[in-house]
């Protein structure tokens, strides 16, 4: 196992907010609208150097046997970005596309998703390089045990708390809780969040990140002074958010126009029947033997004239090459990084209001964090206290930051970070440098 625990970074501090370093680098790019935020904030150079560079990054080999009897070794990702505020919090992925600075990248965004929410946890995440579609269930269960013992020195539920993410499941948490376990001699539960209920879940986690979407989008609409009843939805992906975020939405009044999974998407501009498209989807599931509706690519139904985008597939999907043609007046950003940041400004001078990642999908990590009070109170609050306590939180969190981009004159992606950063910052100052 190698532990990189990096040093403060030497400059890297662009107190001028049209010189940011922008580029497709996913770390660069979250860092672009870092740099803002702390701009705006006038944060001090020293806190900013802290905050721009991640406490610990592990890199770990995982031998794994596989079912023909020979043996693959795997490269496996785990990242604290700060843990100031609390213990560590974030996903672990299972995808060929991993790498350290995407992980690095969405460790930094679970850091200052946790504080815009005002959870006491720190930002984390992790990922190993593989293809779970070309594993049997024997190896991928042999492939998580052993990613959790190499990283086994900093889980706990004081310290990184993970939780499934792309291609990982209840099941693998299950696994990861189950390994951990063994090695403590005794059952902790509250060492990873998106468990099966039966073994400490909570209740309304699988419909977490798809409520905040609908929540945020409601007050987006209030905030805009638009009616929620008829309001035109286009959702891009159609896995856990992108379709509970329609579901939700299309039971709120809303009418959703157009949704998509990874081979393009289907579009009905009456509005399609979201019940009967998710029937479709749970029996075939693929949208594309749909013949309901018409059939749109991708990337026209980015363009589609709507009142609500909600982005809930993948990262850089809004670049500079597209955001002009963007014809909604509110983007919910389902996905982690789905605009680049040489879209913001196009977004802002368009008049469209981005409710940025960071805020939109922190339905789930807040109600991990239900998940976790819950386990090591040993007590489990029913689906409509989690629902309640949810939507009380991201309706504060909504206003604060709308708050903050109204005082400040600016987007609401820089408010969150503002409202982000402002609070990590706080307690490093209360905490003092080690030294």
């Amino acid at each position: 196992m190698h532990t990189q625990t990096h040093p403060v970074a030497k400059a890297g501090i662009r107190p001028d907010k049209h010189t940011f370093l922008v580029g497709e680098n996913p770390f660069e790019s979250m860092m672009a609208r870092f740099d803002e935020a702390a701009h705006h904030l006038n944060l001090e150079v020293g806190l900013r150097k802290v905050l721009r560079n991640p406490e610990k990054q592990i890199i770990v080999s995982i031998p794994v046997l596989m079912d023909n009897g020979e043996v693959e070794v795997f490269t496996g990702y785990r990242v604290l970005y700060n843990t100031a505020r609390g213990p560590g919090k974030g996903g672990i992925r299972f995808d060929m596309q991993v790498t350290q600075d995407e992980v690095k990248a969405l460790a930094a965004w679970m850091t200052w998703k946790c504080a815009v929410v005002n959870l006491p946890f720190g930002g984390a995440k992790g990922g190993v390089v593989c293809d779970p579609s070309k594993m049997s269930m024997a190896e991928l269960e042999r492939l998580t045990r052993r990613y959790t013992s190499g990283i086994i020195d900093t889980l706990g539920p004081d310290s990184d708390v993970p939780a499934p993410d792309v291609n990982t499941n209840e099941r693998m948490m299950a696994w990861i809780m189950d390994t951990y376990s063994m090695h403590k001699r005794h059952t902790v539960t509250a060492v990873v969040t998106g468990k099966p209920v039966a073994m400490g879940g909570s209740l309304g986690r699988r419909e977490a990140t798809g409520r905040g979407c609908m929540i945020a989008t409601r007050e987006a609409l209030k905030l805009k002074g638009m009616p929620i009843e008829g309001t035109r939805v286009v959702v891009q992906g159609f896995g856990n958010v992108g379709s509970i975020s329609a579901e939700l939405m299309a039971e709120q009044g809303m009418k959703i126009l157009a949704v998509s999974d990874k081979d393009g998407g289907i579009y009905d501009p009456k509005g399609l029947d979201i019940k009967g498209v998710l029937a479709h989807v749970k029996e075939h599931k693929y949208l594309k033997s749909y013949t309901k509706a018409d059939r749109v690519t991708n990337a026209e139904l980015l363009e589609l004239e709507c009142d609500v985008l909600v982005p809930a597939a993948l990262e850089n999907v809004i670049t500079e090459e597209n955001a002009g043609r963007i014809r909604a007046k509110i983007i919910c950003e389902g996905a982690n990084g789905p605009t680049s940041a040489d879209a913001d400004s196009i977004l802002n001078d368009a008049g469209i209001l981005v409710i940025p990642d960071i805020l939109a999908n922190a339905g789930g990590v807040t109600v991990s964090y239900f998940e976790w009070v819950q386990d090591r109170g040993g007590y489990f609050w029913d689906e409509e206290t989690v629902n309640t306590r949810l939507e009380k939180i991201m309706v504060s969190s909504f206003q604060e930051v709308a708050s903050m981009a109204q005082r400040n004159n600016v987007s609401m992606r820089i408010a969150a970070y503002m409202v982000s950063i402002d609070r990590v910052a706080t307690v490093h100052r209360l905490r003092g440098m080690y030294a």
